[in-house]
Order: C-alpha cells, then sequence, then structure tokens
C-alpha cells in the first residue's frame, strides 16, 4: 500500500511554489516587501479555506470514482484537475464577468488585471444566481444519495430509514428541492425573488440533464467494451459536481482579494489537495473501512447546499460552513471506529 505522505507530496511541492509565485505576484503588483507580504498570507489563507472546503468533495469524488474504471479514473485525476484549477479557479469567474457584463472574454482579462475592484463587483452581483443554481445541483446530489432505495447502510437511522422508505414516491427529491428554493426566492424582494428561482431551475435542469446523459454515455460504453460503468458519463458529473463545490469558494475569496490571478493560486492549491484526498481514500480503500464516512460527507453537502441558498438573504462566512462540514465528517468518522471496534468485539 503506497505510504499515506506520499499522497501529499506533489501538493506541498505545489503548494511552496504556488506561496513563492504569490509573493511575487503582490511584488510586481505594490512594488513594496509588505504588498508581497500581503499576497503571500492571502495565498495561504485561500488555500486553508479551500481545502477545508473540499474534504467532503473528495469524499463525494471517492463515492463515485471508486465504480469507474482505472481509465476514467486516471483520467478524471489528471484531466479533471486541470479542468478543476484552470477551468474553475480561472476561467469560470471569468466568464460569469464577461456574461454579467456583457464582453468579450479577453476585455473581461484585462478588467480583472486593470480594475479588480470592478471585476470583483461584477462577481458580487452574480452571487445571488450562483448561490441558487449550485446550491441546488448540490441539494439535488445530497438528497439523491439518502432517497434511495437501494441504500443499506443508515448512520442516523430515524432519519435516513424514513427517506430510504420514501424513495418509492417518484420524483420526491425535485418536489422537495423545488419547494425550498420557492421558499427561499419568497422570501427575497421582487425580481431578487424571480431571479433567484430561475437559476435554481436551471441548476435542477442541469442536475437532471448530467445524469441523463452520463446514463447515456455509460450505457454505450457499456455496450461497445463490456466494461464496468462509470465512464465518460461518470467524468462529466464529477466535473460539474466539482465545480458546484467551487461556487462558494470562488465567490467567498473575494471578500479576502480582488485580484484574480491570487484567488486561481489560493484556490488551486487547495485543488491539488482535493485530488490527492479522493486518490488516497480510492487507493486505500477508507470508504469500505469507515462505515458512515460518506454519510457525513454527503450530510455536509446538504449543509452547504442550504448555507448557499441562505447567503441569498445572508452573509455567512466560509469558515463557518467549514467547520460544520469537518464536524460533521468528524462525527461520522467517529461513528464508524465505534463501530468497528464494536463488531470486533461482539
Amino acid at each position: 500500500m503506497t505510504p499515506l505522505m506520499s499522497y501529499f507530496r506533489w501538493p506541498v511541492g505545489l503548494t511552496l511554489a504556488g506561496l513563492v509565485l504569490a509573493g511575487w505576484l503582490g511584488w510586481r503588483t505594490t512594488g513594496t516587501a509588505s504588498g508581497a507580504l500581503s499576497f503571500f498570507m492571502i495565498g495561504a489563507i485561500l488555500a486553508v479555506l479551500e481545502i477545508s472546503l473540499s474534504f467532503d468533495n473528495a469524499i463525494v469524488n471517492a463515492n463515485k470514482l471508486k465504480d469507474m474504471t482505472p481509465v476514467w479514473q486516471r483520467r478524471f485525476l489528471t484531466w479533471g484537475i486541470l479542468i478543476a484549477v484552470f477551468g474553475m479557479r480561472i476561467v469560470f469567474p471569468l466568464a460569469v464577468v464577461a456574461i454579467a457584463g456583457r464582453m468579450g472574454p479577453i476585455e473581461a482579462v484585462f478588467l480583472a488585471a486593470r480594475e479588480p475592484q470592478e471585476y470583483a463587483h461584477i462577481m458580487d452581483e452574480a452571487h445571488l444566481s450562483i448561490s441558487a443554481f449550485g446550491g441546488t445541483f448540490l441539494m439535488m446530489v445530497a438528497l439523491n444519495y439518502f432517497i434511495d432505495q437501494d441504500k443499506d447502510v443508515d448512520w442516523l437511522r430515524a432519519v435516513e430509514s424514513r427517506l430510504r422508505d420514501w424513495a418509492a414516491i417518484r420524483g420526491l427529491e425535485v418536489a422537495l428541492v423545488l419547494a425550498i428554493a420557492l421558499g427561499f426566492s419568497l422570501a427575497l424582494p421582487g425580481h431578487k425573488g424571480a431571479e433567484f428561482l430561475f437559476a435554481s431551475v436551471c441548476g435542477l435542469l442541469t442536475f437532471l440533464a448530467v445524469e441523463l446523459v452520463g446514463h447515456i454515455l455509460d450505457s454505450a460504453e457499456d455496450a461497445r467494451t463490456a466494461a464496468a460503468s462509470g465512464g465518460l458519463g461518470a467524468f462529466l458529473y464529477l466535473e460539474v459536481l466539482d465545480a458546484s463545490f467551487s461556487f462558494d469558494g470562488v465567490i467567498g475569496a473575494f471578500a479576502l482579494t480582488q485580484n484574480l490571478f491570487l484567488i486561481a493560486i489560493g484556490l488551486g492549491i487547495g485543488a491539488f489537495y482535493v485530488r490527492a484526498m479522493t486518490l488516497m481514500l480510492v487507493e486505500r480503500k477508507t470508504l469500505a473501512q469507515f462505515r458512515y464516512l460518506e454519510h457525513g460527507a454527503f450530510y455536509s453537502v446538504l449543509v452547504l447546499s442550504l448555507v448557499m441558498f441562505t447567503q441569498a438573504l445572508v452573509h455567512i462566512p466560509e469558515v463557518i460552513t467549514g467547520l460544520v462540514g469537518a464536524c460533521l465528517i468528524g462525527l461520522s468518522l467517529l461513528a464508524s471506529i465505534r463501530y468497528e471496534r464494536s463488531v470486533k468485539g461482539g
């Protein structure tokens, strides 16, 4: 078995390189040592926040990845990290500004470089739609896990057994998500409520479309190769899932700095740790060893989706979101350890 620390050699090396680059960027931007130190510290804080927010992402990734074919596992862990770092941390903010500001991508790059405050303002204006879209997608991910007739392991039995029984009701998770989204939209004034509801419906349709496309692609691949499930469709699902997890981190980063390139460095560092944690969980079969760990991760996803909805009404610091997620995962880990001890003791 691969030694534990070997999974984190690349992320640690890239962390050092990224922080040095952040310091250099600060020097180039401000021309002062204090500016370089400030950029260095902000880059480190962004990386820590991204890592703390992303452990549940790694567990959910591993839950899907363990059923993928080895070829697609490798592709996700190589191509996927490039998409995660460059796509979500650089291209996504630029695309949001380009669409919201009705400008071309090149103009968005120049705006980010020359007028970071205006760039941050446009991103902030798009926060409502992003929160609604990402929150809806993640809520569907969590409810899809719990409302499942084939799910045979319960952590919080009183809740999960009831949800499993309700799985016979077709479209229940869709109805629940739409009802919650409608409730939040009614709490918002005028056009903001309509904007929130529209973005939520788009998030729901995206989830259903990814599920449909994934099923079609994987079925076609199975027919051609007779391989196990989990090919291109699962890959697309994981990429959209990673994007949804990244929404809050990308938006929240603008509370610390308006510099797009510093944000990309800090959050990019965190993305490499997600890859390392995902690989570790899959190779060491950690999810099988710790019975309730993925339950804690999906509860964390559900909480994150509700937080993203709530942020349409009031700001919630990303640190709180990270702590709640860490606590849920920690409690599920302790419950798993107690279960293993009781089984061995019995």
